[in-house]
């Protein structure tokens, strides 16, 4: 797999990133140990994760398989940190006080002794920037993380907190901006990824296939086995599922038979070489399903498919 640098920094990562959001939930050892197996043989590098992801319980999976299914240094690991969930719950808290501890027992459930990548998984008006800030700040200084990012922040949040880090002497700058963005969520197209090209941020697109619906298969309904079967999902498809979105998703489908591709690979090569951006982070919920993810890094769609693309889902 080819790799990107992450922003202005000489961090290079794999093209696509592995998201873990159901490990050690909906995704158990031996499913996690499959993909995780999978993405590595691939050539991917970027593991991203959270303190959030199952409480905990995504970190400690990852932990687990540290060291014998890839070595430490084979992977690009990232963690975030300032979102608490509890049960349908959950709480926002971007303190010093809050972040640092958290880290730490990340790297305690991680079995490591830094991360690679440490963000904040969103922005809180609750505390002032600069003390988030200068929770990164230590986390670099101290060794606990080699680079920083932030995560679902606004465009004026962005263009805030990288120029903060840049315009203060011994500031550790941005490296990162996580975000969602697919051909079904385009908004952070207007700021937050101008921003980041003009602040040196690398742009990670989550939900890259917007839950599922850009692979086709919610078309004529929900499959039995899927997660959007699930009362919790099922907003979150039909929010897509509007008059522009069965339309944007037709769309897809039909340069797909046009290409000979899957739904899957137009969409997915689409966001993965939008301007500004450095690597997708692709969830699955099975070895199978990431594969068919996978199998897009000899792809590149034709300008005539983009310039379409785009213009039906702008």
């Amino acid at each position: 797999m080819q790799t990107r640098a992450l922003g202005r920094t000489g961090l290079q990562v794999s093209r696509l990133g592995l998201g873990t959001m159901t490990w050690g939930r909906a995704t158990d050892e031996h499913e996690a140990r499959d993909q995780l197996i999978a993405f590595a043989e691939a050539g991917g590098t970027l593991v991203d994760t959270a303190a959030s992801y199952g409480d905990g319980a995504s970190e400690e999976l990852i932990g687990s398989l540290i060291g014998d299914v890839v070595a430490r240094d084979e992977i690009v690991l990232a963690t975030k940190a300032g979102l608490v969930r509890r049960g349908d719950g959950r709480r926002v808290d971007t303190s010093r006080g809050h972040l640092i501890p958290t880290l730490d027992r990340s790297l305690r459930r991680l079995g490591v002794d830094h991360v690679d990548l440490w963000q904040v998984h969103v922005w809180s008006d609750r505390t002032p920037l600069e003390e988030t800030l200068s929770a990164l700040d230590l986390a670099v200084s101290s060794g606990r993380a080699s680079y920083v990012g932030i995560s679902n922040f606004a465009g004026w949040q962005t263009a805030q907190a990288a120029t903060w880090q840049r315009a203060v002497p011994g500031r550790t700058p941005l490296a990162s901006t996580q975000v969602q963005y697919n051909l079904l969520e385009r908004a952070v197209e207007t700021e937050v990824v101008p921003a980041a090209q003009a602040l040196g941020l690398g742009v990670l697109p989550w939900s890259p296939l917007a839950g599922g619906v850009l692979t086709g298969k919610y078309r004529t309904g929900t499959p039995g086995d899927s997660r959007a079967a699930d009362p919790a999902w099922t907003a979150r498809v039909d929010s897509y599922l509007d008059e522009d979105g069965r339309g944007i998703v037709e769309a897809v489908a039909r340069a797909a038979d046009g290409l000979g591709w899957s739904p899957l690979e137009v969409a997915l090569t689409w966001v993965r070489d939008r301007p500004g951006v450095t690597a997708p982070i692709v969830g699955a919920r099975t070895a199978t399903q990431l594969r068919a993810a996978l199998g897009v890094e000899q792809l590149e769609l034709p300008p005539e498919i983009v310039a379409a693309l785009d213009d039906v889902s702008d």
